[in-house]
Formats: structure tokens, C-alpha cells, sequence
């Protein structure tokens, strides 16, 4: 995340001199310090008839800082901060209370509010998502073995790739610090509803137990199951069986056909870093990660959350 502060007088000044002797943006902001953006914004907004005079600019700037700290009242603060205490993005806060409850506050705004709770020792930045780079995997062969009777992603229905239905599931699992516990986790593709549930041994068996006991309880909304090449799915067929739905297979190291369930995962590692020990995680914690997750409003669902997705019911706010 970028950091921004508010322009100073001095800085102000120093634009106007620059204008002056026909600088151009891009170079009044490198000398100035700031992104090109800024003094773009600043130009547009603060500028008068008489041109861009510093002193009439700044007054303009604190009287709509003021305006905007006397919108959002304290009372609009509380739920914003109790929304990042639930582990919401900022961007996530402000495109939900727009369509909910009628609050235009932008994220950016937000983020300024996280980063001075930071300074004055608060905890609120503890909840926003760390962002990490992933490695890539890259390879021609698959060497963990063949799996038998494998349908392959290419013959999966059309409409599963148009997200027009419900009951299109992803499924992968998950590791902590140690390779033989693991998660598996689940999800839907329309609505990007998550399931999870903890095995003790990453086995063809334990993991077939605990995905059809994830979805038995929504049978009528199973129609189709896609993973990728992991062994631990051999016994696809069972499944599909026990499901009474298809069970497809991606290429191999082609995570981006599962996207949502790659996307998902990256989520959990909010809660449960790659140096956790799966055995750590208790069921109580990974039912608190499966609800934050559903609870959450995600932007392409119009700032729905996949729990009102999925069950067609809307969810109230937390407070």
C-alpha cells in the first residue's frame, strides 16, 4: 500500500513557483517529492481564476479536509473500525456501506485513518491482508504420478466457465510448515461461498472423506468439482459418485483454471500463515476463518458477501 500525506503550504508554494518558470507536472513533482498524480489533483482541484495562487490553494484544501472529517461522523468510525476489526479491506468497508447505508467514504480515506490509528499506536493495521509474492511453478512434466480415469477440464460444461449457475465447485488443499497434515479447501465459483475442513494425513482416502462431508450438506447445489492433479484426488471417482456430480481435472501447473480457489487460499493465509503448523489449528479456528471469509463483501460480487450469494439472503452488517 502507498503511503500519502496531505500537501504543505511549502510545497504548495514551491508548485506555484515552478509554474511560473514552466515546469511541468512530472517535474514539479520530482522535485517536490511527490507522485505526478498529486500534483495533478491539486491543480484541478485548488486552482482559482487567477490561476494557482499557494495560499488561496491551502485554504481551499482545509476547508474540504474539514468538510469531509464533519461528514463521516464518530458514530460512522466505530462501524468502519469494527469492519477492519472483521478483517475487511478498506475497499471492501467502503463499496459496502455505500450500497447498504448510503455512506460515501472512500477506501483511500480509510487507509489514511488505519495509518494514523497506526501512529498513534493503535492495532487497526494488524488487520489488513499482508501481500506477498508467490512463486511461480514452471515445468513440463508431472511427476507426481497418473492418476487413472481423469476427466480433464476440457470437457467440463460451458456454463461452469460463464459462473451462470450455482453448485461449480473448486477444490484444493492446502499445507502449513509441515507436509503431512493439510487443509482442504472448497469453493464455489458464482459465489465464492468457502468450506474447509482439516485432515490429519494428506491421503487419497482422508481427503475424499472430508470433501463429501463438506458438500453433502449442499447436495442440491453440486453439480460439478474441478482440482488439480494432486494425488491426494485418486479417488475422484468415489467422489463424483457419492456427490452424484462431475469431477474434472485441470492441465497440470495451470493454477489460473481454478482461480477462485487459488484466490481463496491466498485469503486464508491471512489466518493461517505457510509457517503454521497445521497441527496448531484447531476446528473452532477454522470455522472463524471459513465465517470471516463468507461474511466478507468482495467486489465482484458487487460488494455482496458469498454467504448472500449463495443463500440469496442478505447479512447485516457487523457491529
Amino acid at each position: 500500500m502507498r503511503t500519502y500525506s496531505q500537501l504543505t503550504y511549502e510545497q504548495r508554494y514551491q508548485i506555484s513557483a515552478l509554474l511560473t518558470t514552466k515546469h511541468t507536472g512530472t517535474e514539479i513533482a520530482e522535485v517536490i517529492g511527490v507522485d505526478k498524480s498529486t500534483v495533478s489533483r491539486e491543480l484541478r482541484r485548488n486552482r482559482s481564476r487567477r490561476g494557482y495562487r499557494p495560499r488561496k490553494a491551502h485554504r481551499l484544501a482545509i476547508e474540504r479536509r474539514s468538510k469531509s472529517e464533519r461528514r463521516i461522523g464518530p458514530e460512522t468510525w466505530v462501524l468502519i473500525e469494527s469492519l477492519i476489526r472483521y478483517d475487511w479491506s478498506p475497499e471492501q468497508i467502503s463499496g459496502r456501506l455505500k450500497i447498504k447505508c448510503g455512506i460515501q467514504v472512500s477506501h483511500e480515506r480509510i487507509y489514511q485513518h488505519i495509518l494514523e490509528d497506526k501512529r498513534n499506536g493503535g492495532d487497526l493495521s494488524r488487520h489488513l491482508r499482508c501481500r506477498k509474492k508467490r512463486r511461480k511453478r514452471y515445468g513440463k512434466y508431472d511427476r507426481r504420478g497418473k492418476i487413472p480415469n481423469i476427466i480433464s477440464i476440457e470437457e467440463r460444461p460451458a456454463m461452469v466457465n460463464e459462473r451462470l449457475r450455482l453448485g461449480d465447485w473448486e477444490v484444493d488443499t492446502l499445507f502449513g510448515s509441515g507436509r503431512n497434515q493439510a487443509m482442504v479447501t472448497l469453493t464455489e465459483r458464482r459465489s465464492r461461498m468457502a468450506l474447509l475442513g482439516k485432515v490429519d494425513r494428506r491421503t487419497a482416502q482422508e481427503v475424499t472423506d472430508v470433501v463429501i462431508a463438506l458438500l453433502t450438506p449442499f447436495a442440491d447445489r453440486t453439480h460439478s468439482l474441478t482440482s488439480d492433479n494432486g494425488r491426494e484426488f485418486a479417488q475422484h471417482q468415489e467422489i463424483a459418485k457419492r456427490l452424484d456430480l462431475g469431477f474434472y481435472f485441470a492441465h497440470p501447473y495451470s493454477a489460473w483454471e481454478r482461480g477462485s480457489n487459488e484466490n481463496m487460499n491466498g485469503l486464508l493465509r491471512q489466518y493461517f500463515p505457510k509457517n503454521r503448523d497445521v497441527t496448531t489449528i484447531t476446528n473452532e479456528q477454522i470455522h472463524r476463518a471459513m465465517y470471516r471469509l463468507n461474511t466478507r463483501p468482495r467486489k465482484c460480487l458487487a460488494f455482496k458477501t458469498p454467504f448472500e450469494v449463495f443463500f440469496n439472503q442478505p447479512v447485516a452488517l457487523e457491529s
